[in-house]
């Protein structure tokens, strides 16, 4: 209904109703002719692809790494200090402040390697012959790889099951990145199917799940036991059964309003 409306905005030529978002953006762009570029279904699914990228998916991970988190405290209490080391409690972490968040960046890949969105990445189809390890792949193969294969797997991680942060702290200190070009986990696909908003999707996931912390206390519901983290079969892998958790300002009453 909103974007009939927006649409019939730009064509009626009443541009005047709003700030332009991208809903304006994607209704004003024109071919060569001056023609409308697309027409409602394919800004709906444009807008559609938009919203589970940049919602679903940061969600889902942030849900799964406070789920794990609260099935081992050492964890929540290692990523609190360190959000409260760098930043204290008298200011709420901000954009700029993600690159000092290692340890909370990597509880993000910890959750995006066992726990990604879809089991699979997007399809790819091989542009010509080529071997990968001992296998041969003639040309206009499509090709998907399995993110669980990859995430979960014992020859590369000792207890691939096992929430572990420290699978992705480097050793040298350098800047923990949700995006992993050596393909040890897919969390925003790669190549030209890759996620062209990797940077946004990035610091939204990991603005939430920073801000999520630094402002509430966690704990699981009194007589709760530990998260289930039974996984619908299918195309995706959302939990089946609800995340319940308690939470409570853990800063100065000023600090929310």
């Amino acid at each position: 209904m909103i974007i009939d409306q927006r649409f019939q905005i730009w064509q009626d030529s009443n541009k005047a109703h709003v700030k332009e978002d991208i809903l304006d953006v994607l209704t004003r762009l024109k071919d060569t002719n001056g023609n409308p570029l697309m027409n409602v279904k394919e800004i709906k699914a444009q807008v559609l692809e938009l919203m589970f990228a940049t919602v679903d998916n940061p969600s889902n991970a942030v849900e799964f790494a406070i789920k794990e988190m609260l099935n081992e405290p050492q964890i929540m209490q290692r990523a609190l200090e360190e959000i409260d080391t760098v930043f204290g409690r008298n200011r709420l972490v901000q954009e700029s402040d993600l690159p000092q968040l290692n340890y909370v960046k990597a509880c993000l890949r910890e959750a995006f390697r066992l726990h990604p969105l879809t089991p699979f990445n997007v399809p790819h189809e091989s542009v010509s012959d080529t071997i990968v390890g001992e296998s041969f792949i003639p040309k206009g193969s499509v090709v998907l790889l399995s993110r669980l294969g990859l995430g979960r797997n014992p020859r590369v991680l000792e207890d691939p099951m096992k929430f572990k942060p420290e699978h992705h702290l480097k050793e040298e200190g350098g800047e923990v990145v949700l995006n992993d070009l050596e393909l040890h986990l897919l969390s925003f696909s790669t190549g030209r199917r890759g996620y062209p908003g990797v940077k946004l999707g990035s610091t939204i996931t990991t603005m939430l799940l920073a801000r999520l912390l630094q402002g509430f206390s966690w704990n699981l519901p009194p007589n709760s036991p530990c998260n289930d983290f039974n996984e619908k079969s299918g195309c995706n892998l959302f939990c089946t059964v609800p995340f319940f958790a308690q939470a409570k300002p853990r800063l100065s009453e000023g600090m929310y309003s």
